[in-house]
């Protein structure tokens, strides 16, 4: 039985992408790599955050959920902050029809100058995590689309 992992999402399977690890035994985060190099670009008011794509999607089981999380060092030494603060992913995120369940990460640059993320360079961090209903949640919807469809 599976819990919880990663896979590589359709259109990545030759791309050499890395499933992400933890670099401790008592580290709570993944680290995920980028998927290709990207370019983000110095920011200016009124800019879309620039989507780093990572060639992964991820499973868990249907009471839980997982947090996409900037590194510690993304600010200070890139200047780079995620534009949603913290990503909330459900689980039927995974394998949507629209794009597979794709993750990615959403990045804003506060440095005066572009900053390139080069495939491979280490880009935030996955938590999983289980989650509480209340007492007369009545939710029913069922997942049709992607990256920001259930507003």
């Amino acid at each position: 039985m599976r819990n919880r992992g990663f896979e590589v999402v359709k259109g990545y399977e030759d791309k050499d992408i890395h499933l992400p690890v933890r670099k401790t035994k008592l580290a709570a985060a993944y680290d995920v790599e980028a998927a290709e190099d990207v370019v983000i670009p110095a920011f200016k008011l009124g800019q879309k955050p620039v989507l780093v794509p990572t060639g992964l999607k991820a499973y868990c089981n249907e009471d839980e959920f997982y947090l996409l999380f900037n590194r510690s060092s993304g600010p200070g030494k890139r200047g780079l902050v995620l534009a949603n603060s913290v990503g909330v992913v459900d689980a039927d995120y995974y394998g949507n029809e629209s794009n597979d369940g794709h993750l990615f990460f959403a990045f804003y640059n506060f440095f005066d100058h572009d900053v390139k993320i080069n495939k491979g360079d280490a880009i935030g961090q996955v938590v999983f995590q289980k989650f509480l209903l209340v007492d007369n949640d009545t939710a029913e919807g069922v997942r049709t689309g992607g990256f920001g469809s259930t507003d």
